[in-house]
């Protein structure tokens, strides 16, 4: 019976669920104070799990990087985009990574499987290959992506109930407003 106990035991960077709680609330509060300290927090996780850190914890704590960055008003607007573009390019590249198999599959087709956006895979696409988004797209990117975040990792991983229903309403609204600058060109 010991063994099997050992064989079930699972080693993580965080001390126990209360860290973890603290860590997922303190990114996610909007007090850019308490988001610093969650993000060090994560950088001593990483420093201790290395390349075991779960993706979607790496990738949420660049998109908080960034956005408490953008609230510091240290960054000119084209420094921003770029971080910003750099953690959303990021992000949809290893999340849609694991769904690759032998052969390549689309990141659109990859997206629907995983249930993000279509026009956030759109904005991936442009910050990779067009021309530089605007900084409110970007920003709304990275809000539509920690949300996804929340509600398809954080908040499932110790059964916490942080993220609240939003109506489907409002985000097939806004991914339509998405596509449409997307669509129309909305770009610097």
């Amino acid at each position: 019976a010991r063994k099997r106990l050992k064989a079930l035991r699972t080693v993580v960077a965080w001390r126990g669920r209360a860290e973890w709680d603290q860590v997922m609330v303190g990114l996610y509060c909007g007090d850019s104070r308490l988001q610093q300290e969650a993000l060090d927090r994560v950088s001593a996780w990483k420093s201790r799990y290395g390349p075991k850190m779960p993706l979607a914890v790496d990738c949420t704590a660049e998109l908080i990087r960034c956005k408490v960055l953008d609230s510091s008003g240290r960054l000119k607007s084209h420094e921003l985009i770029l971080s910003y573009g750099l953690a959303l390019v990021r992000f949809v590249n290893l999340i849609t990574e694991r769904k690759q198999k032998m052969v390549s599959v689309p990141l659109r087709q990859l997206a629907r499987e995983v249930d993000l956006p279509i026009w956030v895979v759109d904005l991936r696409h442009e910050l990779t290959h067009g021309k530089l988004p605007r900084l409110a797209l970007c920003r709304k990117g990275c809000d539509v992506v920690l949300d996804w975040l929340r509600k398809t990792y954080w908040s499932r991983q110790l059964g916490n109930n942080l993220c609240e229903e939003s109506e489907d309403e409002d985000e097939e609204q806004e991914g339509m407003e998405a596509n449409a600058e997307l669509n129309n060109g909305g770009w610097e």
